[in-house]
């Protein structure tokens, strides 16, 4: 029998992608599968930035590059958080990585070690915790309530700081709830940060999915000192549908910055060439296609609004960002695993059981799918609500 390593051992599969296998597997099998599992777009990457690839590719762009990135979708990153987030970083301040979630993984393996305390909100995006642990680290876990729209209070905060305490890891828009923290409950959090003297890192992946005139704020750029404190997570992923393509970003301090590139430099090395081309595209050229992108979410949510609030047992807050509602089932007394399960097994319906980030009572439903998957799996799951 193998023996693996206790880091391993002690990390259980992401939810998220064992369930959308799951959903997968069974539409391969020539089942109707409704699937609200994955957080993907179901928009195909916009054609400039294919093009770009495309010919980075015929150039030869097919060699190993720096490990902390092209030297010029670096300085493209710095001038988009300059412009569109007021965060003053120059190329130096940037490490490209694949996908934004290795930019979260490697600044955990920089930054925490065994005894430092990271703070996360709960419901959390399911690695968190996870990435935490993997660098031996202790997950200290806040929990955020429905009746304050999932959000935490600076309150809050400041009574789960310790002296062991690092790190406070903070995602507006939110995966999974799709909630949006204000302006000025941002500059709240930011507050504390700088009063307890501890490091924050901003997970702003669905900083570009916005709705109803809600406004995102990088908590980087509140303050001076709350910029010193700050390394920013993003990536290419959901606002321009390059998933597949594994491109995110950190940004922070320079000395962070080098110590996230030593270790890639030993870990993945650097990004996938020619995708840092298509990445650089994705900056510089037309935002059309995110726009029509976030048009077509926007008609999405509102359906299922409208649906859930007619329908019995089930309920949820308002998103206003992100692509996720987060539906409260406890009025069907099932418990979310149970619930998902059946729904996917009966009803052939996928949705994440909320145990998978945090809490006990809820269940994700993404609609980054067309409208008609979306119409069909409210109607079965509509049956299946009536039948718990």
């Amino acid at each position: 029998m193998v023996k693996l390593a206790a880091r391993v051992t002690q990390v259980p599969p992401s939810m998220t992608l064992a369930i959308s296998a799951k959903a997968k597997a069974m539409k391969a099998d020539g089942l109707d599968v409704c699937s609200f599992s994955a957080g993907e777009p179901d928009f195909d990457t916009p054609d400039h930035i294919k093009a770009a690839a495309k010919q980075a590719l015929d150039e030869g762009k097919t060699r190993y590059g720096p490990a902390a990135g092209e030297a010029k979708l670096r300085d493209a990153i710095a001038k988009k958080l300059q412009k569109d987030n007021q965060l003053n970083y120059e190329a130096e301040n940037i490490i490209v990585t694949n996908g934004g979630k290795y930019s979260l993984y490697n600044l955990m393996m920089t930054l925490i070690e065994s005894g430092d305390e990271v703070i996360i909100p709960a419901p959390y995006w399911v690695s968190y915790p996870e990435m935490v642990k993997l660098a031996e680290g202790t997950p200290v876990i806040i929990e955020a309530t429905a009746s304050n729209g999932y959000k935490i209070t600076p309150a809050q905060l400041r009574e789960a700081i310790t002296e062991k305490t690092k790190l406070f890891v903070f995602n507006s828009p939110s995966n999974p709830t799709g909630m949006v923290y204000t302006p000025d409950e941002i500059r709240a959090l930011a507050e504390v940060v700088v009063e307890k003297d501890i490091w924050v890192v901003s997970d702003e992946i669905y900083e570009k999915i916005l709705y109803d005139g809600a406004e995102h704020l990088s908590i980087g750029s509140v303050s001076p000192e709350a910029f010193a404190r700050t390394i920013t997570s993003n990536g290419f992923a959901k606002s321009y549908a390059m998933t597949g393509w594994r491109v995110g970003y950190a940004a922070g301090p320079v000395e962070v910055i080098k110590g996230m590139t030593r270790l890639q430099s030993h870990s993945t090395s650097n990004v996938c060439t020619f995708a840092q081309y298509g990445a650089m595209a994705a900056l510089e050229g037309t935002q059309d296609p995110l726009q029509t992108m976030v048009e077509a979410f926007t008609q999405r949510r509102q359906y299922i609004l409208d649906r859930i609030e007619a329908m019995d047992k089930v309920s949820c807050p308002k998103p206003d960002g992100a692509f996720y509602v987060y539906l409260n089932i406890g009025e069907t007394g099932t418990k979310a695993m149970d619930f998902c399960t059946k729904l996917l097994e009966k009803y052939h319906v996928a949705m994440i059981p909320g145990v998978a980030f945090g809490s006990g009572d809820c269940v994700r439903m993404s609609y980054a799918t067309d409208l008609d998957t979306i119409k069909e799996g409210l109607d079965r799951l509509e049956k299946f609500v009536a039948t718990c």
